[in-house]
């Protein structure tokens, strides 16, 4: 795995107990961690490295206490014409977080604006930190989301505050959010990231081609009508009786003892 000293806008590393946790530290303090090409590069080659690390059964994503990202870096941004970006596909490399098997969670302290909210809401669980703050203010600046905000957070908060938060680029808080539906739990500041591992550390002891399924099962809810999903469900619920996959662990169940899933 290629180590922290290899990046320059990031940190990594192996957390828990077993060390089965990747750990992904958004690193530009100075910046407010914007999320510049740089950033998302590197974050891009974490992600790879741990999808193929087969100790890993779970990511956190987290930045620093006073912010997660800021937003995208205006700087770059600002000399590009409609041309360069849509030429150069600009932007999408942004969602290879979205492709990733494993589960990702954000542990959010602090800002999460713009892009560090897109990114935030490309894992599949969010844990706030009690003084988190969530908004899409791209509206204030002339433009709009461009990675996924008006999509995800819509169809994570529902049409009316989703809206209220795009066209105003007001922000919400953890609390506010986690009453919206965006995230699923709360801690204090000092406590979120540790919780994050603890949370991913459950998650990496349960079958990893099984988690993947799951995954994969959930967001398909997103992307499919019911009658297409409930149908996808049931194809992957049955090949979970395949020899290899989470049948290993029903005797271990009906026995009263842990499953050891080993590399599975």
């Amino acid at each position: 795995f290629a180590s922290s000293a290899a990046f320059e806008y990031i940190i990594t590393a192996k957390k828990g107990r077993n060390s089965n946790v990747g750990l992904i530290q958004l690193n530009r303090p100075k910046a407010l961690n914007a999320l510049c090409n740089g950033l998302i590069v590197e974050l891009n080659q974490a992600l790879q490295a741990f999808e193929e690390d087969p100790a890993v059964g779970a990511i956190v994503l987290t930045g620093g206490e006073k912010v997660f990202a800021a937003g995208a870096d205006i700087k770059e941004m600002q000399s590009l014409t409609f041309q360069n970006c849509y030429s150069g596909g600009f932007l999408s490399h942004w969602d290879q977080l979205t492709r990733v098997k494993k589960p990702v969670i954000a542990a959010v302290n602090g800002y999460a604006l713009g892009g560090g909210c897109e990114l935030a809401m490309m894992c599949d669980i969010i844990y706030a930190g009690e003084k988190a703050q969530f908004g899409q203010p791209e509206i204030l600046i002339g433009t709009i989301p461009g990675a996924g905000g008006t999509q995800r957070l819509t169809r994570a908060v529902g049409k009316s505050l989703a809206m209220e938060m795009v066209l105003t680029g007001d922000r919400i808080s953890a609390q506010d959010a986690k009453q919206a539906g965006l995230v699923s739990k709360i801690f204090p500041v000092e406590t979120v990231v540790e919780e994050a591992i603890q949370c991913a550390e459950k998650i990496a002891s349960n079958s990893k081609i099984v988690t993947a399924m799951a995954k994969e099962s959930v967001n398909a809810a997103f992307e499919m009508t019911l009658a297409e999903g409930v149908k996808l469900e049931k194809k992957l619920f049955y090949s979970t009786f395949a020899p290899k996959t989470g049948r290993k662990a029903w005797p271990a169940f009906v026995e009263k003892r842990k499953a050891n899933f080993k590399d599975q």
